[in-house]
């Protein structure tokens, strides 16, 4: 573009919730996740779960894998975050706390956030599911940006190089 410059920036920051089953392999999770950001767009800023899960290495290696941190909120913390369906038994029964996926994304995301994507569970080829994962933005903004990265036109000054 004469005279200026396109520079594409990440999309918008994403909050992921994980839940896991001991033993849940590090391709499980980063398929979850994948899968289920697709539908929500945008980028990870970081993967929650709770502080039971906090050295499962299939968790520990899909944030690695990702670049981000792994956040953790106690069961008390998650307990009180209200959440569609209310939760699982399972869960509770568990690590304390009827929702781990869908209120560490909340938490995570901050004062305000918003569930883009509820609760999905992980298809893999052989097995049961091991993993659940949440989407939340921390501003709430969702809709038209979704899925679609933010671009900004930047002109450049006359007679300097493109970009």
């Amino acid at each position: 573009m004469p005279g200026g410059g396109t520079v594409t920036a990440p999309g918008p920051a994403r909050y992921v919730g994980v839940g896991a089953g001991r033993g849940v392999a590090e391709a499980e999770v980063l398929a979850l996740v994948r899968a289920t950001l697709a539908e929500a767009g945008g980028t990870v800023a970081a993967l929650a779960t709770v502080e039971a899960k906090a050295a499962e290495p299939g968790l520990v290696g899909a944030a690695r894998r990702l670049g981000v941190a792994l956040r953790t909120f106690s069961a008390r913390e998650l307990s009180g975050v209200r959440v569609p369906g209310g939760g699982s038994a399972v869960a509770l029964d568990a690590v304390g706390t009827p929702s781990v996926a869908e209120a560490a994304a909340l938490l995570a995301a901050g004062p305000g956030a918003q569930l883009l994507v509820g609760k999905r569970k992980s298809a893999p080829p052989e097995g049961p599911s091991r993993a659940t994962c949440a989407v939340a933005s921390a501003t709430g903004h969702h809709g038209a940006e979704r899925g679609r990265p933010s671009v900004i036109v930047v002109p450049s000054p006359p007679g300097s190089a493109p970009l």
